[in-house]
């Protein structure tokens, strides 16, 4: 239940993200589902409460304020522009009863900034600040990395398009990369439908194969048996690019100590060059700000599960001696998100969120 106390403090919370420059917004509580549910994680996917409305259709409680407040901005507001907002948030429980189904969210988010990380910088430091109280443990990531290592894959932009897809999926993408590096073998029902495609034109096996039945046209149908086809000559993932995914998926230490190794791996990847020099770029604002990037705990693949529309830097700011609570404050970068729902026009984006609901008896002195 969310008590006097936890409006009170998300009021506080609130104060200073105006005083850091932030413009209030508000986002409905009732939001469109469809195409908005589509860009969240899976976790939060399946705990939206959903509704049909008869004019509407698909309605859904605010599970978060970022895609809202992204939507929003992206509608025709100037850049840079810095947002805060407070309010409930909801997602549905079916295994613990104790965990709750309404709460309180704080947030900040910046758009458009000329620094990027900079802006990365200012959002961790700020929320880190506002729970200086609670002496909250920081550990970070930047997914970023794992998207630029994907992107110099040398292999077709098919694959690199599933990859991409699946990163936050980490099950789906281990299962991807081992048929892509030849080290699965393959389904048996696929492996039996290239036996039919054996020398036979795609055109015609559809022709063959009757009267359409679903919703895939005869055109898309084609399309798909030949990607199969093209994806089964396609020459595996080579095995030092596949060992630099590895090593980034399992990478664990500081932010200082992830820089030089990623150079170094960079010349297997060219790619990861330039998210080398992201990161570098970032603990140097960092410090600036009085963070220590060598204090920092880093791990690229940090919060991959958090929310699909990060693609950059996250972080996480944790009770300490409290594993039992969920974290205090999570965010990361989402440039991605804007250009989905800015019809493609996109700029650079980083926000988060503090739960003042768990903050209570988490003060110094409490």
């Amino acid at each position: 239940m969310i008590t006097s106390a936890d409006r009170d403090r998300a009021a506080d919370i609130l104060a200073r993200f105006r005083e850091a420059g932030a413009a209030p917004v508000a986002a409905a509580i009732l939001q469109p589902a469809g195409t908005l549910l589509d860009l969240y994680g899976e976790d939060i996917r399946a705990r939206a409460f959903t509704t049909q409305d008869p004019l509407a259709g698909e309605m859904m409680l605010r599970p978060d304020f970022t895609v809202p407040v992204v939507q929003a901005h992206m509608a025709g507001a100037s850049d840079p522009a810095r947002y805060c907002y407070a309010g409930e948030v909801f997602r549905r429980q079916e295994s613990d009863p104790d965990r709750p189904r309404e709460y309180l969210q704080a947030g900040y988010e910046v758009f458009g900034a000329s620094d990027p990380a900079d802006a990365d910088a200012e959002v961790f430091a700020l929320l880190h600040e506002v729970l200086a109280p609670c002496k909250p443990i920081a550990a970070t990531g930047d997914l970023g990395i794992l998207i630029a290592a994907v992107e110099g894959l040398t292999t077709s932009e098919r694959r690199r398009a599933a990859l991409r897809r699946h990163i936050w999926r980490p099950v789906r993408f281990r299962r991807l990369m081992e048929r892509f590096t030849g080290q699965a073998a393959r389904p048996g029902k696929r492996a039996a439908l290239l036996a039919t495609l054996e020398g036979v034109p795609v055109e015609e096996l559809v022709a063959r194969a009757g009267t359409a039945v679903g919703l895939r046209e005869t055109g898309e149908i084609a399309s798909r048996l030949g990607a199969l086809r093209e994806d089964a000559v396609e020459p595996p993932v080579t095995r030092s690019e596949a060992d630099v995914l590895d090593t980034l998926l399992t990478m664990e230490g500081s932010m200082a100590e992830a820089i030089d190794p990623l150079r170094d791996m960079a010349v297997d990847l060219p790619t990861l060059g330039p998210a080398a020099d992201r990161l570098e770029a970032r603990a140097d604002a960092l410090a600036r700000r009085g963070h220590d990037p060598a204090a920092l705990p880093f791990a690229p693949a940090r919060n991959r599960t958090a929310m699909e529309y990060y693609d950059g830097f996250t972080f996480t700011l944790s009770a300490p001696g409290r594993p039992d609570l969920a974290p205090l404050a999570t965010g990361g970068r989402y440039d991605a998100l804007t250009a989905v729902l800015g019809g493609g026009r996109g700029v650079p984006a980083v926000g988060g969120v503090v739960r003042p609901g768990l903050l209570a008896g988490l003060a110094e002195g409490a």
